[in-house]
């Protein structure tokens, strides 16, 4: 596989609105997952292990803590053309944002042209899953595809949250329908499941320039790629196939890890894929030795735990807990730390995630919540306890009861 003829450009310039407040100051990329990685690190790792090194993150919203991410933890070797830029929105085609999907990739379609490159993969940079995609890549060459779409199977009663593939016999495209209010077709051998598409494309470069060129003169697109482009080429008889990602291996992958793929659009799905990692057998294995995930490295110290006294032990069970940390005679359950969070004497924390930076005093209890980075919490605070204590001080707390407290929040 020629990886060196594919240029990759993520779509990284997402508001992330459904998961504010932790979208209140960052974009949805740059939002820590699993103690000390941040969401991006996923599709990126994605392409490194598979052996592609041009890629460039197309950002806009919010983009201070996602370009401080990638510059100090993302530096591959230029000297050998190999790279990981951030093409911040340069408004080169008119004075406004992005105004979508495709809108994104079209004005930077200098790029594309300076770098010449046979093909295109356009993937999001906000989901959290492992893909080989060179698999993908030899898949769309196979069938002499203009596009590609990666697609994930998906309970038939469950395709109303989705953006929906319809494909016939040999897994070419015949429709795509956003969220669907009927019934959509079953995949083909399956009547139980449809596809949901990843929002991940791997293009022939003359097709996407060609498409993204038309897109641009009508007044009454949207510019989006599921909306607007793939059904443009749809209705224009183009050959586009559908990836099965449930098929896609990993090396080492682990049978559990088959076909995971989690879209942590809203506090809940956030909160429960993060609770994913700290199960015996997760279904995203990020202790791999040949599918590394890496990220920034922090120069902090290990963590520690200290105290063993009567009640007053610092302990952590089922729990990430990253460098940097001290437990001072509390305890974790079924918990994820960032770097530097300290828990002081007496306190329980259980099935929450606490950022960067978060002190947490003595005698507190918490559970069920995500702190966000820099929060003090004084002495005797309980958080996630009562529902209407929460609300009363302006938490979030969401319809499965997460409570959320925002960065630097003064309690």
């Amino acid at each position: 596989m020629k990886t060196d003829e594919t240029l990759v450009m993520i779509l990284a310039g997402g508001e992330g609105k459904r998961l504010f407040p932790l979208t209140r100051d960052r974009a949805k990329p740059a939002v820590p997952f699993g103690g000390r990685y941040r969401i991006i690190d996923f599709v990126l790792n994605n392409f490194v292990n598979s052996g592609y090194f041009k890629i460039k993150i197309l950002t806009q919203y919010k983009s201070d803590s996602l370009n401080k991410h990638i510059t100090r933890g993302w530096n591959l070797s230029s000297s050998i053309n190999q790279y990981v830029d951030l093409v911040p929105a340069q408004m080169r085609t008119n004075a406004s944002w992005y105004k979508g999907t495709a809108d994104a990739v079209f004005q930077n379609l200098n790029i594309i042209l300076d770098e010449a490159p046979k093909y295109v993969c356009v993937f999001g940079g906000d989901h959290v899953y492992k893909m080989d995609v060179s698999q993908m890549h030899a898949y769309h060459k196979e069938m002499n595809a203009d596009l590609t779409i990666s697609a994930i199977p998906v309970p038939l009663e469950l395709a109303s949250e989705y953006g929906i593939i319809e494909v016939d016999e040999n897994w070419r495209l015949s429709n795509f329908i956003e969220k669907p209010t009927i019934k959509p077709k079953t995949i083909p051998g399956n009547d139980k499941m449809c596809l949901a598409s990843m929002g991940n494309y791997i293009f022939t470069t003359d097709q996407l320039v060609s498409a993204l060129n038309e897109d641009a003169i009508n007044n009454n697109s949207n510019n989006d790629f599921g909306k607007n482009i793939i059904p443009q080429m749809l209705k224009e008889n183009k050959n586009i196939f559908v990836y099965d990602f449930s098929k896609n291996e990993v090396p080492e992958m682990l049978d559990s890890e088959k076909g995971y793929w989690r879209d942590v659009g809203t506090i809940d799905a956030y909160w429960s894929a993060n609770m994913d990692l700290i199960s015996h057998a997760p279904e995203l294995n990020l202790y791999s030795k040949a599918w590394p995930i890496r990220t920034y490295n922090y120069n902090d110290p290990p963590a520690k735990f200290i105290w063993e006294e009567n009640d007053r032990v610092g302990m952590a069970t089922n729990s990430l807990v990253s460098e940097g940390c001290v437990i001072s005679g509390g305890s974790l359950s079924k918990c994820i730390l960032s770097p530097q969070v300290r828990i002081n004497s007496f306190s329980n924390i259980s099935e929450s995630i606490l950022m960067e930076n978060v002190n947490v005093g003595r005698y507190c209890e918490i559970k069920k919540a995500i702190i966000d980075k820099n929060v003090d919490i004084p002495p005797y605070t309980k958080i996630g306890v009562s529902r209407e204590d929460d609300i009363k001080r302006g938490f979030h707390v969401t319809k499965n009861g997460i409570t959320v407290v925002p960065k630097g929040a003064v309690l």
